[in-house]
């Protein structure tokens, strides 16, 4: 199955004209918008995935980007622990390899309904903790009084990269504007208030959190680099990788490898918008694995003499730590809404932190 693109460059159009009044855009929006909206909605509940195409977004922002953090990967091992914090729970600067821990791994539930799938569709298995760094850097304000510190830190920069704070908050920023528009559309096509998901986002401590993935050292084929789990936060948003091996499962069980085309994005449902709905959208699942073609694609990189670190452009869009989750709107007449109970979002995240590494060496999902 191909995931259609759903091309923002018209919406953003249209709202700009009507920034300041959410109600009155709503109003303006023609059936051709309207039913473009309700396409989103339809395909995150649906699917739980949805590729973009913003024309803010290019395909040289997200190759720059990548260009800087390979070269930061292939830093020696003692020069990546400098930006370690294990005190912050890795929620800023850089996560080792061996600490991030799927879900799939820990959750005898989950791994009962995993063993009942389809073979065809059953997600690769880990041995142990994912085998990839990640950075993580704070993108956006953050809130100046909150009971969720340690979630909203100073990001940490490394030594010898001038560049770092404006390509990360460049490409992060730029994420962060598509995920919103994304976010606007889906509220329209659900029948909520423009606003409804994005005044909920304000101050969140989004996470720009690339991984890297040595295929030099860890490039046999079924090697697993994030094992099957779906993300904590609101919405996810990926730039396209130089190297194939994402798979995610749609809502109907079937799983799908993803091509991402270049200048698109791809996004997926996090728990929170699943929170936010009711269950009508859910948390998709995905993985990260070795494949025939990520192997095509390090014969093709060695021949170019580039870089064999595998980095996914990944940011998590929050919604602010001390904003309550609970279904908005309609949703919260859906016969499925006791099971989402109101709850602080910063609470939560620590509650699903705890569970993926055990508290004490938490990282993002």
């Amino acid at each position: 199955m191909e995931l259609r693109v759903i091309d923002l460059a018209l919406y953003l159009e249209i709202s700009d004209k009507f920034s300041g009044d959410p109600l009155n855009l709503e109003e303006q929006l023609d059936l051709q918008l309207k039913s473009l909206c309700s396409e989103v909605s339809r395909t995150l509940s649906d699917t739980g995935a949805l590729l973009v195409k913003d024309p803010r977004c290019s395909a040289e922002d997200n190759d720059r980007f990548i260009d800087m953090m390979e070269k930061y990967f292939e830093q020696p091992e003692e020069f990546k622990r400098l930006q370690e914090r294990p005190h912050l729970h890795y929620q800023v600067g850089v996560t080792p390899e061996g600490v991030e821990v799927p879900r799939s791994l820990v959750d005898e539930e989950m791994q009962e309904k995993l063993r009942a799938m389809p073979k065809e569709f059953q997600p690769s298995t880990p041995t142990g903790p994912d085998p990839k760094w990640r950075y993580m850097w704070r993108v956006g304000p953050r809130p100046s009084n909150t009971h969720f510190q340690e979630l909203n830190s100073e990001p940490v920069i490394p030594k010898g990269f001038p560049e770092w704070k404006d390509t990360m908050d460049t490409w992060g920023y730029k994420m962060i504007s598509a995920i919103e528009a994304v976010a606007e559309m889906a509220a329209i096509g659900f029948g909520l208030p423009k606003d409804a998901f994005t005044s909920l986002m304000k101050q969140g401590p989004h996470l720009l959190a690339p991984t890297g993935s040595d295929l030099r050292r860890y490039g046999q084929e079924g090697t697993v680099f994030a094992g099957y789990h779906s993300d904590l936060n609101f919405l996810t948003i990926h730039g396209r990788s130089r190297f194939p091996g994402l798979n995610i499962w749609l809502r109907n069980g079937q799983k799908v490898e993803v091509k991402v085309p270049i200048g698109c994005l791809l996004i997926q449902t996090g728990k929170q918008i699943e929170w936010l709905t009711a269950g009508d959208c859910i948390a998709g699942m995905h993985e990260v694995v070795v494949t025939n073609r990520t192997l095509d694609a390090v014969k093709l990189a060695l021949q170019q003499n580039r870089s064999l670190w595998r980095v996914s452009s990944t940011l998590f869009a929050h919604i602010a730590s001390d904003a309550v989750l609970k279904p908005l709107g309609h949703f919260a007449e859906s016969p499925l809404a006791s099971n989402y109970p109101p709850i602080c979002a910063g609470e939560f995240v620590e509650q699903e932190l705890a569970v993926i590494n055990l508290k004490g060496n938490k990282g993002e999902l």
